[in-house]
């Protein structure tokens, strides 16, 4: 048995402590469903583990008097690296109750915890593994590939919410074991598992009632102005039946007056007719009388004026009634521009409806390209490992052929070595062969150049395709996180559908009932008159349905009935009769109807 290496089987113990810390806390805090405090169990279990797997491998600083180890100082070479960690290196700073540097490092953990920016701050110290090498030893966890997986694993931890007290928390003297009764299952924990399961239930169901009373109330208040702007429908009606009246009645007035003016006017003619016949008289006369002819025109001219006066009253008061006609009308149109903003606010809400439809289908393209990114990108790495495999092998061909160079070398030489110890003796055909075995040997030693020259080539692509293969797995982690965004998001799209659909069906009976309603206003007012002797249940004291006492919703309507005044369903109220109140057919409950049938079969022969 081959015996392990004893560092590589501590950080995959680290690595599997770290897995099962984080799966846990995620689990318990989605189903706990409420921000984490510093007093919950497993989010101090996530803490000490993570003090554990960043002091693996961490180098001792010796000093005089004592040696030094702790993880402050990678922690606090973050704020070089990144920029924004600077504000959670000076708060922990600032921090009056920390005196030594573990205490840092752990009030460091808890700020990046809540600041959800953990993995990133990791992330770029893992990168810079030159930098780490001085704090850490060649095998620690934070210099292999563990501390990526990782890294990658803290990405989920964005999910949850965290409020803790750092300033309180005596974080100098707290001592880190990692509890493994935690993750040990037994049967009280499955107890325990489903006790929190019907915990969470019970926490569905109470914010699914609550959802469905914000909804009823969103419902109520649309009843309400729905109510409003029919009452101020109706004031605006009669409003414009006055004012038509009005503008009828200065109508007939105007009438009046221009007939009173043209009458006025038909004297005034006759008048100055006669004027000038006594003024003609006078002239012949004058001769006779100047002061009398005098006398007579001082008189006839007052009566001009005073007449010309009367002319102008006329007039003034009709362009005052012209002013009136003008106030009225503009009046009119005022009262026109309030209906129509009123059905602004109408088309105004269903196009809030479109919109939240128009959302949807985004979500949904959005979903269906990070599905075809996804696809894409896993084609891309199944290229890549094609290429490394076929590049692995190309080197190894490659060595054989070096070696096989190297042998025919060696070779070579020894048979140089002979052919010169024969020299003495056959110069002529042994320099011929050796001129031979020269060519031989520089074509050799190209070629070995050559293919050194390749060699390095290749590694520097093998270089390049591992750290492309780094960059797409980092991109897979951050496809997997997406996905677990977009499975939130599709969760939230079904709720927003399921609000749609409701909200769509009130908006939509809504509707039918406000264009039903002006055409059954008169027989609801004929129905009133007989139903006066009735008592009219309110809308508010009915809860269920008195046929089949099913709770009424947004679904299941409340409906009265016209003979009897109760509120049913709309399956226990779809019928419809003429009352002797109204001859046209009105809404009746099933046992009215049935009643009703039964009394018109009797009094038939």
């Amino acid at each position: 048995m081959a015996t392990k290496d004893p560092t590589a089987v501590e950080r995959a113990n680290l690595l599997n402590m770290a897995k099962l810390s984080i799966k846990g806390l995620i689990e318990s805090a989605l189903s706990f469903g409420r921000t984490l405090d510093s007093d919950y169990p497993p989010l101090q279990q996530f803490f000490v583990v993570m003090e554990h797997c960043l002091k693996h491998g961490l180098k001792v600083r010796k000093s005089f008097l004592s040696y030094n180890k702790t993880i402050w100082g990678p922690l606090e070479l973050v704020e070089k690296l990144y920029p924004e960690a600077e504000e959670i290196g000076a708060s922990v700073r600032d921090l009056p109750g920390l005196k030594t540097p573990l205490g840092r490092a752990r009030a460091w953990l808890r700020l990046a915890l809540m600041q959800k920016k953990m993995a990133d701050y990791l992330r770029c110290l893992i990168i810079q593994r030159d930098l780490l090498s001085e704090f850490y030893e060649y095998h620690a966890l934070m210099m292999e590939e563990e501390g990526a997986v990782i890294v990658g694993l803290l990405v989920g931890l964005n999910v949850i919410d965290a409020n803790l007290c750092v300033k309180g928390e005596d974080l100098d003297s707290q001592v880190g074991v990692i509890d493994f009764s935690m993750y040990l299952k037994n049967e009280e924990d499955i107890g325990n598992k489903e006790r929190n399961v019907q915990i969470a239930a019970i926490l569905d169901q109470k914010n699914y009632v609550e959802e469905l009373n914000r909804q009823l109330n969103t419902v109520s208040s649309l009843h309400s102005r729905v109510d409003s702007l029919e009452k101020s429908n109706t004031k605006l009606i009669e409003e414009l039946a006055i004012a038509k009246n009005n503008i009828i009645k200065l109508q007939e007035e105007n009438h009046q007056l221009r007939s009173e003016n043209k009458l006025i006017l038909m004297k005034t003619q006759q008048h100055l007719e006669v004027t000038k016949v006594d003024v003609e008289t006078e002239l012949q006369t004058y001769k006779h009388s100047r002061q009398g002819l005098d006398e007579m025109y001082n008189e006839a001219r007052r009566q001009l004026r005073d007449e010309s006066q009367l002319r102008q009253d006329v007039e003034n008061e009709l362009a005052v009634q012209v002013s009136m006609k003008h106030e009225i009308e503009l009046a009119m149109k005022l009262l026109e521009k309030d209906i129509h903003e009123k059905q602004d606010t109408l088309i105004g809400l269903r196009q809030q409806l479109e919109e939240v439809k128009a959302i949807n289908i985004e979500m949904y393209q959005k979903l269906q390209g990070s599905e075809d990114g996804l696809k894409e990108k896993n084609e891309i790495i199944a290229r890549l490992e094609e290429k490394t495999n076929k590049i692995t092998a190309a080197m190894r061909q490659l060595e054989q052929r070096l070696q096989q160079a190297e042998k025919a070398q060696m070779e070579a030489e020894d048979e140089d070595e002979k052919y010169l110890q024969e020299c003495l003796s056959k110069s002529d055909s042994l320099q011929k062969q050796i001129s031979q075995k020269e060519k031989q040997l520089v074509q050799l030693e190209t070629d070995l150049k050559i293919e050194k020259e390749w060699r390095q080539t290749l590694q520097e692509d093998l270089q390049k395709e591992k750290d492309a293969l780094s960059h797409l797995r980092n991109e897979t982690q951050q496809i997997i996180s997406l996905k677990k965004e977009f499975l939130n998001l599709q969760d939230e799209n079904q709720q927003l559908k399921k609000i749609y659909h409701e909200q769509e069906q009130a908006l939509q009976e809504l509707g039918n009932k406000l264009s039903e309603s002006k055409l059954k206003i008169e027989d609801i007012k004929e129905a009133n008159k007989a139903l006066q002797g009735l008592v009219w249940l309110k809308d508010k004291e009915a809860t269920h349905c008195k046929l089949c006492e099913k709770e009424f919703s947004l679904s299941k309507r409340k409906h009265h009935c016209r003979n009897c005044g109760e509120i049913f369903c709309n399956a226990c109220s779809d019928n419809e009769l003429p009352l002797p109140s109204s001859p046209k057919p009105v809404r009746v409950c099933d046992s009215c109807h049935a009643l009703l049938i039964q009394r018109c079969s009797s009094n038939l022969p």
